[in-house]
């Protein structure tokens, strides 16, 4: 691989083009879009829906394999897997509700559709991945704009579907399938590995600034056009013309690398690739494993590749350790690079998952019935609801990366303290859902999104931050199971109950009033309750770690040592 210089123009150009891609990673959001034509051509009930929608989760967020690859492919690889899932997995679906063909049986269904957002997990944790290594030193930052372009991806595409579709799921459903597919082959080759900079400065500072005010302003602008579709009567012309705007504005990002070109700056000296937190500071090799002594040895001669990779068998190991020629490593200490293995036996790490499941997946468990819970509430027209739910997790993960980048930094407080607030907040929100009071439902929609933005923009730097950056695709993806766990707990088996009890009470196959989901938003405001308690042990247990990275307000990457 080429070495890149550092503060140069290719890693910005594969953050902009990872913007398209994280748009494109965000078509798992579209399932409340096409799933009342699921529902309605299959004659499915609302549990068999809700069924559909845990395999909705389960592809978006299975991302162990992806994890993997991110560590022994190139990112174009991993990008062109993700293609061929969103091509066959949407096109099967497709087939169904545009009516092409007659008959599926459902377990077919299920698994088109996990194949189909499972392309979510292969473009996210490319890009994710990718992005996280060339910007080191801005984890929160990169982290928030990355999964913010995500969670607005909801709003775009309902605005493609009001707009430009017709609101024809069919119609969507075939541009996700080959549209979709075209913008990833488009931008791939751009994303990837790149030299990352040696030390902060302040034009970084600008650029992500930049960035962040520009997806602001997208998230602002769908909002608008969409409340504008609403309540005005827009014409074809008027329709396309919000999209194209639309379209400059996700092509904003790349005026960074356009304005690098144009006003070229004095780079500065490069450091070598980086595969991990102790790459930066040690220079590239694998020094996690062993250190060479002074004195050569035979034992070096016959390992042969020993330090070029990881997997060294135990026997040649024991004989290296006999014979002088290395000595074993300490274990890791939270905040340097882990192995999966290393990091699933400590108990920050199930703190942190534990945190993270029972706040996405009681979020996750409102969005896959959002359409629903409207419908019983008495709202016409449910786009409007996801697109609010799509602006504010957007504002949740752009801010919550922000938020936490900036008080860690002046203030050392672990990023986790969000995610209390945030579940303190969730709790608010279920209350407002269950009392189904006058104007509450948009409210609490609003409130609910951005607590569940702010999930995902903290657990991606405070995983990176505790278990280092060289296992972080499979760490990460580990992470993200909470948010299928969660949705067949409290979506499929919880919320589809109650929805079909109270609809065979009301002898109706379409629940309406309160009544459809007040327990299970009780139930899942005692879910944040419990979450809040749990993410408070955990940002008491893991304040050294910050105040050890983050001492002097700069992101120090840590030393191994032998000791």
């Amino acid at each position: 691989m080429a070495v890149l210089k550092a503060g140069s123009r290719p890693p910005w150009v594969g953050l902009s083009a990872a913007v398209w891609v994280q748009i494109a990673a965000g078509n798992a959001y579209t399932f409340p879009l096409y799933s009342p034509s699921l529902k309605t051509v299959l004659g499915f009930n609302q549990q068999q829906l809700t069924i559909l929608g845990v395999a909705n989760d389960v592809g978006e967020n299975v991302g162990i394999i992806p994890g993997i690859a991110c560590n022994k492919l190139p990112p174009w690889v991993v990008l062109l897997v993700g293609v061929c899932a969103c091509f066959l997995g949407y096109g099967v679906l497709w087939l169904v509700v545009s009516e092409t063909v007659q008959s599926i049986p459902y377990w077919v269904l299920w698994i088109a559709l996990c194949i189909a957002t499972n392309s979510s997990a292969w473009l996210g944790t490319a890009v994710l991945v990718t992005n996280m290594r060339n910007f080191p030193l801005s984890r929160g930052t990169v982290a928030g704009i990355l999964k913010g372009y995500i969670g607005i991806s909801a709003a775009v595409y309902t605005e493609v579907y009001s707009m430009v579709l017709n609101q024809s799921a069919s119609k969507l459903l075939l541009f996700l399938t080959i549209g979709l597919p075209i913008i990833c082959l488009a931008t791939m080759y751009f994303i990837r590995a790149c030299t990352p900079a040696e030390e902060e400065d302040s034009s970084e500072h600008d650029h992500f600034l930049f960035t962040q005010a520009a997806s602001l302003c997208l998230a602002i602008y769908l909002l608008t056009t969409m409340i504008l579709k609403d309540v005005l009567s827009l014409s074809n012309a008027i329709s396309y013309t919000f999209v194209a705007i639309m379209i400059i504005f996700l092509m904003s990002p790349i005026a960074i690398p356009i304005k690098m070109t144009l006003f070229p700056a004095n780079a500065k000296k490069p450091v070598p690739p980086v595969g991990s937190s102790d790459d930066l500071v040690s220079g590239g090799d694998d020094s996690s494993q062993i250190d060479p002594l002074l004195l050569p040895s035979s034992s070096e001669t016959n390992l042969g590749s020993f330090y070029e990779s990881e997997d060294v068998s135990d026997i040649d190991m024991l004989l290296a350790v006999g014979e002088g020629a290395v000595k074993k490593k300490r274990r890791p200490k939270r905040g340097e690079d882990f192995k999966f293995r290393e990091a699933i036996v400590k108990a920050d790490f199930w703190l942190l998952w534990l945190v993270y499941f029972l706040g996405v997946g009681s979020g996750v468990t409102v969005l896959n019935n959002l359409a629903q819970i409207g419908v019983a509430l008495g709202v016409d027209d449910t786009t409007i609801l996801l697109c609010l739910f799509s602006f504010c997790n957007f504002l949740g993960r752009l801010g919550g990366g922000a938020v936490s980048e900036h008080f860690v930094r002046s203030k050392t407080i672990p990023r986790t303290i969000w995610m209390t607030f945030s579940q303190i907040i969730m709790i608010v929100a279920f209350l407002l859902y269950a009392s189904a009071l006058n104007g509450t439902l948009y409210a609490a929609t609003g409130l609910l999104g951005i607590c569940y933005g702010v999930q995902f923009a903290i657990m991606v730097p405070t995983s990176s931050e505790l278990f280092g950056l060289k296992h972080f695709g499979i760490i990460f993806n580990f992470m993200q199971l909470g948010n299928p766990i969660g949705a067949l707990l409290f979506s499929a088996l919880l919320a589809g109950y109650v929805y079909d009890a109270e609809a065979a009470k009301q002898e109706v196959s379409s629940c309406l009033g309160p009544n459809c989901y007040r327990l299970t938003f009780l139930v899942l405001a005692c879910m944040c309750g419990l979450g809040t308690i749990l993410s408070i042990i955990l940002t008491i247990r893991i304040r050294p770690v910050y105040q050890m990275l983050y001492a002097g307000g700069s992101f120090r990457l840590p030393q191994r040592s032998n000791k």
